[in-house]
């Protein structure tokens, strides 16, 4: 089939980009069902429908149009974007896992060379910077749910490719937030299930390492997930608590100031554990996470995050402290220094940070007052250094120096014996002012 010409739209393809615009679902599906409507028809610039539905953020009419067909790659566009790049610089991460989860490229480049991540990143839409870098499409996991060569069995059974996906998919790679995912789906929290998927993230780490374009990250977060599954499968195994015991375990705090020493030392462990010691991300992680004294920062869990998922540190964004699920909003009503999702994550720290809320409170109260007490002797410093920029006569007053008035003058003519009224000089103003005589005190005036 002939590709598009720009322009060449028909009356009800032109109506098309209008209702995708003002986001009319119900008309859009009426007017793709036209004879003289092509889904993938190209506008003036050479944006597609599916284009145009992306970059305005509308989540149901991408869905629309590919369900009709829309091409996730065309690359007519002037300046050869694609509809990633449209959901990326939307800021929908909804739409750009949508574009990736139909096959859209991610190496694909632009005029100016950036591809869809980077150009995500350079108007600040890091949420759909980390989906980009984190995508993982199901047909990759799903080459193991059958059987290869002389298997009589698939390595994955189907019904775990599913949670298996969620897991791999998640950008959250709090060990917390990943065993609650375990937890939640009954068909992954058995031994013999995690011990399957955690065979499978192996071979796919070992896969991502000996391929020709070798992807060091993706295999670094597969190990990493590896890692994990064996730590609940092992926990199923040896502990009556199950996978409460391994997030009480994760959760549980130092007594001085709460924090987790096991998770952290469990995360170190598990990039102490990455198979293949020559590679370059490992050896940045070590030099980032060795000199580090355990409970200062950076954590090993900030280091392998911006590693992985690419999301930066300096982000105006609160972290749950229990699960490290971003958007956190609800503060402890008592110390006012951690922060939680909801009520059950407050719930499943509370054990551990009951210990330490009292003197979290008076750390906070503490820093408060010293932060009033440098506020007001800022404000006093402010005071002395204005007062002094005065002159003294301007302090002593308190208020403009004024020039005096001159006074009037008047002198006695000695020949006539009249006086002389001279005006004051401020009145003058460069004009001659006729001199006034009289005689004595009630005579006519003269001039």
């Amino acid at each position: 089939m002939s590709t598009p010409k720009k322009g060449n739209l028909s009356p009800s393809e032109d109506e098309l980009f209008v209702v995708i615009t003002a986001g009319n679902v119900q008309e859009a599906s009426r007017l793709l069902g036209c004879k003289d409507v092509r889904v993938n028809c190209l506008d003036e610039y050479g944006m597609t429908p599916l284009m145009h539905a992306a970059y305005k953020g509308k989540a149901d009419m991408c869905k629309l149009l590919l369900q009709h067909g829309a091409d996730v790659n065309c690359n007519e566009h002037e300046h050869r974007y694609t509809a990633l790049m449209f959901a990326g610089l939307s800021g929908k991460t909804d739409i750009t896992w949508m574009m990736l989860d139909a096959g859209a490229e991610t190496d694909v480049v632009n005029s100016v060379g950036r591809t869809a991540a980077q150009m995500a990143a350079f108007v600040g839409q890091h949420d759909c910077v980390t989906v980009i870098n984190n995508f993982f499409s199901r047909a990759r996991l799903d080459y193991y749910t059958k059987p290869q060569g002389l298997e009589k069995e698939p390595k994955l059974p189907s019904k775990l490719a599913g949670p298996l996906h969620k897991v791999i998919m998640s950008t959250n790679l709090n060990p917390v937030k990943m065993v609650m995912l375990v937890k939640e789906n009954p068909l992954v929290a058995e031994v013999e299930a995690l011990e399957k998927c955690r065979r499978v993230m192996e071979l796919i780490c070992e896969k991502c390492i000996k391929q020709q374009d070798m992807n060091e990250v993706l295999a670094m977060k597969m190990h990493y997930i590896s890692c994990v599954l064996g730590k609940c499968a092992s926990f199923l195994k040896d502990r009556e608590d199950k996978l409460d015991g391994l997030v009480k375990s994760l959760l549980k705090g130092r007594d001085r100031d709460g924090f987790p020493v096991y998770q952290e030392k469990f995360l170190r462990e598990c990039i102490r554990k990455f198979p293949y010691c020559d590679a370059t991300l490992l050896q940045q992680l070590v030099r980032s996470i060795a000199p580090v004294e355990i409970g200062n920062d950076p954590t090993a869990l900030s280091v392998l995050t911006q590693a992985i998922t690419g999301q930066v540190g300096f982000m105006d964004a609160e972290f749950c402290t229990s699960c490290g699920e971003k958007g956190a909003e609800k503060r402890c009503s008592l110390c006012k220094m951690v922060i939680y999702c909801d009520q059950a994550c407050q719930k499943m720290h509370w054990f551990t940070h009951k210990k330490v809320c009292k003197t979290l409170q008076e750390q906070r109260e503490e820093q408060e007052s010293e932060a009033v007490k440098e506020a007001t002797g800022s404000m006093r410093e402010l005071s002395v250094e204005a007062n002094a920029s005065q002159s003294p006569s301007n302090q002593e007053t308190g208020r403009r120096e004024r020039r005096p008035r001159p006074e009037s003058r008047t002198k006695t003519d000695p020949e006539t014996r009249t006086h002389i009224y001279y005006p004051p000089e401020d009145r003058v103003e460069g004009r001659e002012i006729p001199t006034r005589k009289t005689r004595g005190c009630g005579g006519r005036p003269s001039f």
